[in-house]
């Protein structure tokens, strides 16, 4: 373990914001992925990291951030049983939720079908895919790092390293085969290794600015920048060891590129993929450390989604169900554009009014 840190001496807005823009892009590039006036950088991809593909990895950004600050915080006031337990409920309060939003793979007509399933077929088939997404995610990548998670840089740095190199050993073994024959979603069950990197960068983003004055945060940008350019040039640089030079992020590659290990997927949760969004996230970040805790600057937007993600990341497919039917895939643009806005208001009024009411939902 470390030395302990210090508390936060207030609330860090930078990360309230940044949380916040995070939720609210999600709102966003989830409801318009199917249309097709939409440009494909603003539409998820298996193949390259467009913009769409950034968002997930932030909230694991932002979950490492407020991860280290809280477990840090009980283990000195309430010890490292009671810390981790709460580490281990927050998961299974997580999973639960993701089991009701996400449902099991498949199912039977029958009670003759499922006894022929049998108990082994059922696992085999119930859990391949859907459970294992953001939720399901965070909450397993939580336990998966939480050895670590108070410990020091250097510790977390080389936990960090060994998930993505186990990671990338078994990918090559069998599971990358397995990811896209299923075919998986966010990294699918061996996703925690991977995901580790942009929620253990999180955590590091939070020790560079702990032993600051509110006034003096902004300092901690131009560092946050730097490791985010490197860590960019790093998931580029993983994602060109496929053989020559590789697309550039957020642009497709060749119609002829074939699908390897080194590619950025967000199905797979490649190393590349993970490495560079982690740099990306860190770049996000280092923004509204500048415009938030440096100038002061605060979007009553993000404040609302930031201050109760969770409520947010509940309710915005609730309301797409609501709009969606009368929006056509194939809608021209003035109307796409007034159907996302209205779409984006409903969800905006829906969560302020919690805000407003102190109705917060939290795990």
């Amino acid at each position: 373990m470390s030395a302990e840190a210090p508390p936060m001496k207030s609330r860090i807005a930078s990360l309230d914001q940044f949380r916040g823009y995070t939720v609210a892009a999600m709102i966003v590039v989830n409801f318009i992925g199917g249309m097709q006036v939409v440009h494909p950088v603003f539409k998820h991809h298996n193949t390259y990291c467009s913009y769409a593909d950034t968002i997930m990895p932030q909230f694991f950004f932002a979950v490492g951030f407020a991860y280290r600050l809280t477990f840090l915080r009980r283990l000195k006031t309430l010890g490292a049983g009671p810390a981790r337990s709460a580490v281990i409920h927050r998961a299974l309060g997580l999973i639960l939720i993701g089991f009701v939003m996400y449902h099991l793979d498949g199912k039977v007509k029958s009670w003759e079908e499922l006894r022929q399933l049998g108990v082994g077929g059922f696992f085999a088939q119930a859990f391949q895919r859907e459970l294992c997404q953001t939720l399901v995610q965070i909450a397993l990548t939580s336990v998966w790092i939480m050895p670590v998670i108070a410990a020091s840089i250097r510790a977390r740095a080389l936990f960090m390293v060994v998930s993505a190199a186990l990671h990338l050993a078994l990918s090559h073994w069998f599971y990358l085969d397995f990811a896209w024959t299923r075919p998986v979603i966010d990294g699918g069950w061996l996703g925690i290794l991977s995901w580790s990197i942009p929620t253990i960068v999180g955590s590091l983003a939070y020790d560079a600015m702990i032993d600051r004055e509110p006034e003096d945060r902004w300092r901690a940008a131009p560092g946050l920048l730097g490791w985010s350019a490197a860590l960019m040039a790093l998931g580029y640089g993983l994602a060109c060891l496929g053989g020559g030079f590789a697309a550039l992020p957020f642009t497709p590659p060749a119609s002829d590129h074939v699908v390897d290990l080194w590619t950025m997927s967000q199905r797979s949760g490649s190393v590349s993929y993970m490495t560079f969004a982690a740099g990306f996230s860190l770049a996000v970040y280092a923004v509204f450390v500048l415009l938030s805790d440096g100038m002061g600057l605060s979007v009553g937007v993000f404040r609302t989604f930031g201050t109760n993600a969770l409520a947010a990341y509940i309710l915005h497919p609730m309301v797409a169900l609501a709009v969606r039917p009368y929006l056509p895939n194939d809608a021209p643009l003035w109307y796409a554009t007034a159907g996302t806005i209205f779409y984006f208001w409903i969800c905006y009024v829906l969560i302020r009014y919690l805000e407003r009411n102190g109705l917060f939902l939290k795990l």
